[in-house]
């Protein structure tokens, strides 16, 4: 069985948000418009979920004077309209969602929670075997969760055109680094 899995979509990482991406509006968009479209119907996934950053305090992950590697300006602080969903996923009935990176740095879906359940546990447990993966960012986020469900031996797909980077050559890298480790790019 296969699942949708949506990395990330949350305002803040839109245009006008604390660290936008280019395309992240656009991306949200046709995410919204997948999950309800006769593809995504005909896919037949057995759960659609998706992660958010959720930080609460999470160190040295926010700077204010960030290096964009390893430390970022805040974004996606707990309970504010940035770690939100994007509009355009706020109509989907989601099966779960996963929060991460409340006291740390988390990029991957995989470091998230719902219910106090992991992603990887939780999909194991709902006889999912693979996985759909789109969202943003794809230098970062969606890396880092396509590599782990990899590491987790799920089967991955990339939905190349959900996604979007925070800077498009280090993107297309991330994609090439996904596919050698495995990944479908679709």
């Amino acid at each position: 069985m296969r699942a949708l899995v949506i990395v990330d979509v949350q305002p803040d990482f839109c245009p006008g948000g604390s660290l936008a991406t280019e395309r992240g509006d656009h991306v949200a968009r046709l995410i919204g418009g997948f999950v309800d479209s006769d593809v995504a119907q005909a896919t037949n996934y057995a759960a659609v979920v998706a992660t958010q950053d959720w930080h609460i305090d999470p160190g040295s992950h926010f700077s204010d004077e960030p290096d964009f590697v390893d430390s970022w300006p805040r974004h996606c602080v707990a309970h504010t309209e940035g770690a939100e969903l994007h509009p355009a996923l706020r109509d989907v009935d989601f099966d779960a969602l996963f929060k991460k990176g409340q006291y740390e740095a988390a990029y991957s879906g995989f470091e998230g929670t719902f219910e106090g359940e992991s992603l990887a546990h939780w999909l194991r447990s709902s006889g999912i075997t693979a996985i759909d993966v789109a969202g943003i960012a794809t230098d970062f986020c969606v890396r880092a969760t396509v590599l782990d469900g990899l590491k987790e031996n799920f089967e991955v797909r990339v939905l190349t055109g959900m996604c979007s980077a925070v800077d498009p050559q280090r993107g297309d890298a991330a994609l090439a680094e996904m596919e050698a480790a495995g990944a479908q790019l679709i």
